[in-house]
């Protein structure tokens, strides 16, 4: 099976990027939002990759 990465459309917050980053790795999306702020804390970057990854990131597919 071909595992892809895609914005995820059930656990979205904001754009359902740490939704689905959490579902492609297979991990609670609470540690991913925790790491992104963490992330957006320690120099501002993460806001800029959180958009860039917002853009990039495909829509999952409707199954």
């Amino acid at each position: 099976m071909n595992k892809r990465l895609y914005k995820s459309r059930n656990d979205k917050m904001l754009g359902g990027v740490c939704g689905g980053i959490a579902e492609y790795f297979d991990i609670d999306p609470t540690l991913v939002r925790l790491g992104w702020v963490l992330f957006c804390a320690l120099g501002g970057s993460g806001i800029l990759a959180y958009i860039v990854a917002a853009i990039v990131i495909p829509e999952q597919p409707v199954c």
